[in-house]
C-alpha cells in the first residue's frame, strides 16, 4: 500500500528530477522497490496535495490570522516535501545504527567458533547463520557469493561496511588473517580482531556523547525551559497590550514547538552511531500475557476516574488532559509491560552467561561430564541463568537427551528464550564439549570473551545515561511541575488584576489546556528521544516508557497547578 501511495503521488509531478546518492544508498539498504527518482517526485506531489488542502483554510481564516495561516500552510507543505525526501535516509540511518550494534556479537561468534575449530569458513558461516538483522544477512550474502571460490566472504563484507564502521572492516580482515596463521599467532589475531570491534564501538559512542552534549543542552534550554518560563509572562504581556492571543499560544506551544522538538529529536537519533538491539519479542511469546482487554480496560478506568477527580478539584479544562494523559499512559504501560518483563528476564540470562561458562569450564576441565557440570553450576548460580542450567540438566537426566537437545531442542530450556547471544553460546558450548576435558579451557575463554562484550555495552549505556537522564526527568517530572506552577501563577495574576475581560488577560482554561497539551507532547517526544539514544527505537520499550512518562507528567502537571494555586 505504501508503494502504491508513493507511486500515485509521483504521478502528480511528472517533471524530471535528480536523486542524491545518499537517498539511493538508503533505499538500497531498505530493500524497497521504489526508485530514488520516484520518491523525489512523490515528495513534491505530497507537498502539493498538502498545500492545496491547506490553502482554503488560510484564505478563509479571519483577516487577523490570515498571514499566520498562510505561512503555516506553506511551511507545512515544504515540511512534507522535506520529510518525504529525507525520511528513507533517516530510517536507513536508524536501521544501520541497530545493525552495527550487533557487530561485536557477530565478530565475537566467529572468534568463539574459531577457538573451537580454527576453520575460518566454518566460523564465518556460523556467525552469519546464528545471527539476524541486516549485518548477519549481509555476511550471509557474501558467504554465499564466495561459495566455491577462494576466500570466505569477509573481504566483500568488510568493503560493504567500511564507510559506516571502519573498525568492523579491520576486525574482519584480522579474522581472515587468523585462519592462515599458526596457533600462537592465530590467538593473537583473534584477540586483536575482538579488540578492534570493541574499541571501535567504544570510540564511536564516546564521540557521540561528546558531540551531542551541546545540541541536547540547547534542545533542553530552548525547547523546554524557555517556553515553560514564558507561560507565566503571557497573561501579563497581553494585559500590557502585546497582541498575544490564545490561538497564537496554541500555534506556538501545540504546533510549532512540537514540530521543532520532533525535528531536533530526529536529527539526534539518526546520528547515534550504534544501538544494541534487544531480543525480538512480541505477544506471540508463550510467557507474554495475551489479555488484549487488559490495556483498554485499565486505560479507560484510570482515565475516567482521573478525569472525574480533575473536574472536581481543578475544573472542566483539566478533564481532557487527565483523560488522555493518565488514561493513555496507563493503557500503554499495561499493554507493553508483559513484553518488557520477559525481556528483563532474558537480559538476566544474558548477563549471567559469563559466570555460567566460567563455572562450566572449570567443571569440564576437572573431568566432569557436561550434564553433571550443568547441575553443579546451577547450584552456584541463584539467578535466571542458573534456572536455565538446572532446567537443562533436569531435561537431560529425565529424557536421556544430550546437552544440545536439553538446551536448544524444540522443548529445551532455551525454547522460550529468543536471544541470539544465548543460543549461539549454547551451540558453541555443545561443540566445545564434544572434545571432552580439553574443552574446559576453551569454555573459560568464552566466558572472558562474553564479559568483554558486556563490559563495552554497560560502559556505553552508562555514558549515554548522562545525556538521557535529564531528558527523561524533564519529560516526566520537572517540565510538568514548572508548567503546572506557571499556569497557576498566570491564573493568580488574572485574579489579582480583576475581571479577565476587563484587563485583557488570557483565560486560564484556554491557557491550561494549551500548556497541558504541550506537556503531554513533551513527555512523548523527550521520552522517545531518550529511549532511542539509550536502546534504539525499540517499540515495546519505547511504548512502555512513554506510558510511564505521560501518566507521570499528567499527575505532576495537575498536582503542580493545585499546589501552586494554594500559594498564589
Amino acid at each position: 500500500m505504501l508503494t502504491r501511495t508513493i507511486t500515485g503521488l509521483a504521478r502528480l509531478y511528472p517533471a524530471e528530477v535528480e536523486a542524491s546518492d545518499e537517498l539511493s544508498r538508503a533505499l538500497a539498504f531498505l530493500q524497497t522497490d521504489v526508485s530514488p527518482a520516484t520518491l523525489v517526485r512523490a515528495g513534491y506531489g505530497a507537498g502539493g496535495v498538502v498545500g492545496l488542502a491547506c490553502l482554503p483554510l488560510a484564505l478563509f481564516a479571519p483577516a487577523t490570522y490570515r498571514p499566520l495561516a498562510l505561512a503555516l500552510s506553506i511551511g507545512l507543505a515544504l515540511g512534507v516535501v522535506h520529510a518525504v525526501h529525507r525520511g528513507p535516509i533517516a530510517v536507513a540511518a536508524l536501521g544501520r545504527s541497530r545493525a552495527l550494534g550487533a557487530a561485536p556479537d557477530l565478530v565475537g561468534r566467529a572468534i568463539l567458533r574459531m577457538r573451537v575449530d580454527p576453520a575460518t569458513e566454518a566460523a564465518v558461516a556460523f556467525a552469519a547463520d546464528s545471527g539476524d538483522g541486516p549485518l548477519a544477512a549481509s555476511l550471509r550474502s557474501h558467504v554465499r557469493a564466495s561459495a566455491g571460490a577462494a576466500g570466505t566472504g569477509l573481504d566483500g563484507f568488510a568493503a560493504e561496511w567500511r564507510e559506516w564502521f571502519p573498525a568492523l572492516a579491520r576486525a574482519s580482515h584480522l579474522l581472515a588473517a587468523a585462519g592462515s596463521a599458526s596457533a600462537a599467532r592465530r590467538e593473537r589475531a583473534l584477540e586483536r580482531s575482538l579488540e578492534a570491534v570493541l574499541e571501535g564501538t567504544h570510540t564511536r559512542l564516546q564521540s557521540f556523547v561528546t558531540n551531542m552534549g551541546g545540541p541536547i543542552t540547547g534542545l533542553y534550554a530552548f525547547g523546554v525551559l524557555l517556553p515553560l518560563a514564558l507561560v507565566a509572562v503571557l497573561p501579563g504581556a497581553r494585559a500590557a497590550g502585546v497582541p498575544i492571543t490564545l490561538p497564537v499560544v496554541i500555534v506556538i506551544y501545540d504546533l510549532a514547538l512540537p514540530a521543532i522538538l520532533l525535528g531536533a529529536a530526529g536529527w539526534l537519533l539518526v546520528r547515534r552511531p550504534v544501538a544494541f538491539p534487544a531480543p525480538d519479542l512480541d505477544r506471540s511469546h508463550p510467557d507474554v500475557s495475551n489479555r488484549w482487554w487488559a490495556a483498554p480496560l485499565a486505560g479507560v478506568g484510570s482515565g475516567a476516574s482521573s478525569a472525574l477527580a480533575a473536574d472536581v478539584l481543578i475544573g472542566r479544562w483539566a478533564v481532557p488532559i487527565a483523560l488522555i494523559g493518565l488514561g493513555g499512559g496507563v493503557g500503554l504501560v499495561v499493554h507493553y509491560r508483559p513484553i518488557v518483563v520477559v525481556r528483563d528476564r532474558i537480559k538476566e540470562i544474558e548477563d549471567g552467561l559469563p559466570d555460567a561458562l566460567y563455572l562450566l569450564g572449570r567443571r569440564v576441565d576437572d573431568g566432569y561430564a557436561v550434564e553433571r557440570a550443568m547441575e553443579l553450576a546451577a547450584e552456584e548460580l541463584p539467578d535466571a541463568t542458573g534456572e536455565v542450567l538446572a532446567d537443562a540438566a533436569r531435561r537431560s537426566r529425565v529424557l536421556g537427551v544430550g546437552p544440545d537437545d536439553a538446551l536448544r531442542g524444540q522443548h529445551g530450556a532455551l525454547a522460550t528464550v529468543p536471544s541470539r547471544r544465548v543460543h549461539s553460546t549454547a551451540q558453541l558450548l555443545t561443540l566445545a564439549t564434544q572434545e571432552g576435558q580439553p574443552a574446559g579451557q576453551a569454555i573459560v575463554a568464552m566466558a572472558g570473551h562474553l564479559e568483554d562484550l558486556q563490559s563495552v555495552e554497560r560502559e556505553a549505556r552508562h555514558s549515554l545515561a548522562r545525556l538521557t537522564g535529564t531528558l527523561r526527568n524533564t519529560a516526566a517530572i520537572f517540565g510538568p511541575l514548572v508548567a503546572g506552577a506557571t499556569v497557576a501563577l498566570a491564573d493568580g495574576m488574572a485574579d489579582f488584576g480583576g475581571e479577565t475581560e476587563a484587563i485583557g488577560t488570557m483565560p486560564t482554561a484556554g491557557l491550561g489546556m494549551a500548556v497541558g497539551a504541550y506537556v503531554l507532547g513533551l513527555a512523548v517526544v523527550l521520552t522517545t528521544l531518550a529511549t532511542g539514544i539509550d536502546h534504539g527505537l525499540d517499540r515495546p520499550l519505547t511504548g512502555y516508557r512513554v506510558g510511564i512518562a505521560t501518566a507521570s507528567a499528567t499527575a505532576v502537571f495537575l498536582g503542580g497547578f493545585l499546589g501552586a494555586g494554594l500559594l498564589f
